[in-house]
């Protein structure tokens, strides 16, 4: 079993660069030629084909729970960050267009940071100072007013599996910024995609979608309190044996990719009432 899975997940890096390759190559050539809302659902084929790959090799699968919480107009989703699966999952099954914010130095890299720029997300220009988030602000609800939802991860990097990073809270400034709901996210991805592992699991991500808390009469950190609380006491619903395991707010103990156990029958936690 342990070769399989090393060998799928060779197989899953071959991919990665023999389909990824031609796929940018096709995109870089469309691109001058699509307007911003055709170029991204060019690019979401792209991750579209991948969660169809990794279902297929390596055995990892999805299931939505509260998609009916996802508003009708704009909205700031916060989510857990475990994996990489997230990052290129979310577009393929989000019904909107996803608009990351990341720093302005990726537009630089080759490739990958040109890409970013003609799909329009929204960039951090560290060298702006006190005025890098009126930036922000300003691209976010630019990009909100033509359909699309501005995504972050407040931890901002991936944490290990029964692990809470501290929550940073620009994605809630921005939120009442610019006067749109939040809607929080968790999810065990890092169950079958851990991070900084070259290994792949198989199994069911579950991606528990919560509803939307209004920003508007919350400070910066009442709001944070609130997405965080929500998240957390979710991720303990949906992956129990992580945190049960861990023996301390660190994860201390656990091993990744070790399957998450059976689900409890609590309650999904209302985010309106953290």
């Amino acid at each position: 079993m342990p070769f399989t899975r090393f060998l799928r997940s060779l197989l899953l890096f071959i991919y990665f660069i023999v389909y990824t390759i031609p796929y940018a190559t096709a995109c870089f050539i469309a691109f001058p030629f699509l307007n911003a809302d055709r170029r991204y659902w060019m690019a979401v084929g792209w991750c579209r084909s991948t969660v169809f790959v990794v279902r297929w090799l390596n055995g990892i699968r999805y299931r939505i729970e509260g998609a009916e919480n996802l508003p009708q107009g704009p909205a700031v989703l916060l989510s857990k960050h475990q994996s990489a699966w997230e990052t290129l999952a979310f577009p393929a099954i989000m019904p909107r267009p996803l608009c990351y914010v990341f720093k302005r130095e990726l537009l630089y890299v080759p490739f990958f940071g040109w890409a970013l720029g003609m799909l329009k997300m929204v960039h951090i220009d560290r060298k702006e100072g006190k005025y890098a988030f009126a930036s922000v602000v300003r691209q976010g609800r630019k990009r909100m007013s033509e359909g699309a939802w501005v995504i972050m991860f407040p931890e901002g990097t991936r944490t290990k599996v029964g692990a809470q990073g501290k929550y940073k809270t620009g994605g809630a400034r921005f939120a009442i910024d610019s006067g749109a709901p939040v809607v929080p996210i968790a999810h065990n991805a890092g169950r079958v995609w851990p991070r900084n592992s070259f290994i792949k699991y198989p199994g069911t991500v579950t991606v528990s979608i919560g509803k939307p808390i209004a920003s508007a009469g919350l400070t910066p950190d009442e709001l944070n309190t609130r997405v965080e609380a929500w998240i957390e006491a979710e991720m303990r619903r949906i992956d129990p044996n992580a945190y049960s395991d861990a023996g301390d707010a660190n994860g201390a103990g656990l091993r990744a990719g070790k399957p998450a156990g059976a689900r409890t029958a609590s309650d999904r936690a209302d985010p309106a009432r953290s």
